[in-house]
């Protein structure tokens, strides 16, 4: 166990980070919030996220949570205070929305992999969360709902996320219905990647594991050109994927990968 740091800006707030063998555990640790995402808990992640992008010791983080839910999605007890402010909560709103999009496009703008672990409910910015996450691995108990229609409050951010990990119409029932999805659903549609018998975390750290082995210089290269010509139309996207495979042949893991595998032996990647 390399570092355990815990995150305390307030009760609604905590974030711990543990990391062993290049994968970093980052925990939401709010119970009693149910891990809503207040702005204190959006920092928390935020400035943890910020210092992982620089640490090469770092290679996969699994993102996780301790108590009843994953993710309750926006701290509604914090944005209904803000109703009293004298422009009804406008400003508030902007900001608490501005930076919880920002921490998501953070999560994919981050080097190294993420995954989910979601053993319990996330719920709408909480559903938004997994989704945003490069991998996702459910347990048996985990459910997914984005159910602002039934609060008169339409999940249109958490639209974004969801609708660029599963199909169209299966992201528009769920934000049209509000229904929870469980677990074998949601591997159905595509919002994760697998089912982990043992418990979400298990199944996350497992395949964290797996992917830490692989170079670290190509999952950068390759992570970042993913999400860049996904957006883009075909000639783009083919464009931009070329000049980051010649950017991944040049870099020193691959020549070193490649001689690995043309001689039969092991790789030993320049990054450990």
């Amino acid at each position: 166990m390399l570092e355990a740091m815990t995150f305390d800006a307030d009760i609604n707030a905590r974030a711990t980070l543990e990391t062993a063998a290049g994968v970093a555990a980052l925990t939401l640790n709010s119970p009693a919030s149910r891990n809503a995402l207040s702005l204190g808990m959006i920092d928390a992640l935020s400035g943890r996220l910020d210092a992982i992008a620089g640490r090469n010791d770092i290679r996969v983080v699994v993102l996780q949570a301790e108590g009843p839910a994953f993710c309750a999605g926006h701290d509604l007890k914090e944005l209904t205070a803000h109703r009293n402010d004298l422009d009804r909560g406008c400003a508030f709103f902007d900001e608490a929305m501005r930076a919880c999009s920002a921490l998501m496009q953070k999560i994919v703008e981050l080097p190294q992999p993420v995954i989910a672990a979601v053993d319990e409910m996330a719920t709408a910015a909480g559903c938004q969360l997994v989704a945003s996450c490069d991998l996702a691995v459910a347990g048996p108990r985990a459910r997914f709902c984005t159910p602002g229609v039934d609060i008169g409050l339409f999940c249109s951010t958490p639209a974004v996320a969801v609708s660029r990990s599963v199909a169209p119409k299966h992201a528009m029932e769920m934000l049209l219905t509000g229904v929870p999805i469980g677990a074998e659903e949601a591997l159905r549609i595509g919002l994760v990647n697998r089912i982990s018998a043992d418990g979400a975390r298990t199944g996350a750290l497992a395949l964290a594991a797996l992917i830490a082995g692989k170079s670290p210089q190509a999952i950068r290269i390759g992570k970042k050109a993913f999400y860049e010509q996904r957006e883009k139309p075909l000639a783009e996207a083919y464009a931009l994927a070329s000049a980051a495979m010649v950017e991944n042949m040049l870099a020193e893991d691959a020549k070193e990968g490649i001689a690995a595998f043309l001689e039969k032996r092991v790789p030993a990647w320049a990054e450990k």
